[in-house]
């Protein structure tokens, strides 16, 4: 179960300076709810897939 830092705290760092776990959890809670994401939400996924991608992948990230 996912017990890091909550989007609100997160949006104040940049994603670089993201955890890899903080990537994993809300790539996939946003993926699962992408049809109903305004576009800053839409935005958001994209700049955590982009550096979940520019850590090497999924495959990659230590969760």
């Amino acid at each position: 179960m996912y017990s890091g830092r909550d989007m609100t705290e997160l949006s104040m760092v940049s994603i670089t300076d993201w955890k890899d776990e903080e990537l994993g959890y809300f790539h996939q809670a946003l993926q699962q709810i992408m049809p109903y994401l305004n576009s800053e939400g839409q935005t958001i996924h994209r700049e955590i897939v982009e550096e979940i991608q520019n850590r090497g992948g999924t495959g990659q990230l230590q969760l």
